[in-house]
């Protein structure tokens, strides 16, 4: 079986993105603009459901 390497490119892409804006969450926050920290907060919380979902396909298709 070949395996495909494109859900594995697009979860270190979403990878890289949380840590970009966990980094700018907590500048935001240590510079109290607290509206900016919430919605880099939001963004990461909307990034783990993208990404369980490309894990998930990347599952199926390896089977």
């Amino acid at each position: 079986m070949k395996r495909s390497y494109v859900p594995v490119a697009l979860l270190l892409a979403v990878l890289f993105l949380n840590i970009i804006f966990t980094q700018y969450m907590v500048h935001q926050y240590f510079y109290e603009h607290y509206t900016n920290t919430i919605i880099a907060a939001v963004i990461n919380v909307i990034l783990f459901p993208i990404a369980f979902l490309i894990y998930k396909k990347g599952v199926n298709v390896n089977d």
